[in-house]
């Protein structure tokens, strides 16, 4: 069972970078996700760029060093509210280039650059099977939303980029996010708010959830947008109670779009995303404690979770319900762990479960990693929360203090 963080290395300064890894393991992390930026690494093309925020390598590299396993979306089309969707701007000025579909041209381009990118981490070992830290990789991204709109030609162009990121010899498993017709070799993710009914286009293939949204980008004169711990937590806790093995949150960290990165119409600088880590690479209280306490809980429940080939499935009231995980353990023995969910938004419900009786919040998962104690409730939140005290540094005017609301 995975828990993953989403951190964009050039959203933050590589000063920043060792200590926002570890606050994400520390908040129970097991994998590290991010985009890599093509506008970055070529500004001009042919000429490559891997140093300051753009040394991919370095980040990797702590990722490793910490423990943490990372997944690597290369795209290269990315959008992630960043400048031309990630794409470089020399990249339009290619004769005859159409992008995104079966165009010879933008896909020679696409596959010099995928090639660069599987090539340089290949070259520092920084794959699984080197004893690196990659264990996935992405190609494409959402592409399902505008398929239709190229016809045939994108239909062609979803096999063609399947077929030549696996001709590439990663040795990872590669993954498209909102891809329904993803090739057999590929799996296709989940991205949105609620990803516990999602399926996967075979049963062969893992149910993964590459972007949970745990909040929003803000434009120019919007308001913040903000999305409560206790929802965020029921909404992770279903994925795993309804059979999810990779769920990473959009974003852990989202940092600061600098220089003139940001895309979109009127996207500010700030990329906080209402995040567990904010803007600064501070704890977001209570979000990012709760969550913490979540994934605890979930790595209690991680032996019975693996065990069973799939949950037995109760009903426990009109909008109750409980999954049972339960078989051998691998140290021996018997294990089971239980999930037991009220998705009435509304009213607190009492059930009945393996002869005890459990009090539910409103829109709310209980889990029991013995199938007995309750270890975590999504909607009852026990992180402290407290008003962050930032120092700046001295200026003309003289020291300074600035107090944020949490």
């Amino acid at each position: 069972m995975l828990v993953s963080a989403g951190i964009h290395y050039p959203r933050a300064t590589p000063e920043m970078w060792p200590d926002l890894i570890a606050k994400s393991k520390e908040g129970g992390a097991d994998v590290i996700q991010t985009y890599v930026f093509w506008s970055g690494h070529e500004p001009v093309k042919g000429q490559y760029n891997f140093e300051g925020r753009y040394d991919l390598v370095k980040f990797v590299k702590i990722v490793g060093s910490s423990g943490l396993y990372l997944h690597l979306r290369i795209g290269p089309y990315v959008c992630a509210e960043w400048n031309f969707g990630g794409f470089p701007l020399w990249l339009r000025d290619v004769p005859g280039v159409e992008f995104r579909t079966e165009n010879e041209p933008f896909k020679k381009e696409m596959q010099t650059f995928v090639t660069k990118i599987v090539d340089l981490m290949r070259e520092a070992k920084l794959f699984c099977w080197q004893g690196g830290p990659i264990i996935m990789l992405q190609i494409e991204n959402e592409y399902g939303d505008v398929e239709k709109s190229y016809g045939q030609k994108g239909k062609d162009y979803v096999k063609w980029a399947a077929s030549m990121a696996l001709g590439l010899g990663a040795g990872v498993p590669w993954v498209m996010c909102k891809q329904t017709d993803a090739p057999e070799n590929i799996i296709d993710a989940c991205n949105g708010y609620y990803c516990d009914g999602f399926k996967p286009n075979s049963k062969t293939k893992p149910v993964l959830w590459t972007e949970n949204w745990d909040g929003w980008y803000t434009r120019w004169g919007g308001s913040l947008p903000h999305r409560p711990a206790e929802d965020l937590a029921f909404a992770v806790a279903r994925f795993y109670q309804r059979g999810g093995s990779f769920q990473n949150y959009y974003m852990y960290f989202g940092g600061t779009n600098f220089g003139r990165t940001s895309g979109g119409p009127f996207y500010i600088t700030s990329y906080d995303y209402d995040a567990p880590l904010d803007e600064y690479g501070l704890k977001s209280e209570p979000k990012w404690g709760h969550l913490k306490d979540l994934h605890a809980a979930i790595k209690l429940c991680e032996p019975a979770l693996i065990a069973a080939d799939a949950p037995q499935y109760r009903k426990l009231g009109s909008n109750q319900e409980a999954h049972i995980y339960h078989g051998d353990g691998e140290a021996g023995g018997k294990v089971c762990a239980a999930f037991l969910a009220n998705i009435d938004e509304h009213k607190f419900a009492s059930v009945k479960f393996n002869g005890q009786s459990y009090t539910l919040p409103p829109w709310s998962v209980s889990i029991l990693p013995d199938c007995r104690h309750v270890a975590f409730n999504s909607a009852k939140v026990g992180a402290q929360t407290s008003v962050k005290t930032v120092e700046s540094a001295r200026s003309p005017l003289g020291s300074m203090s600035i107090l944020q609301n949490p």
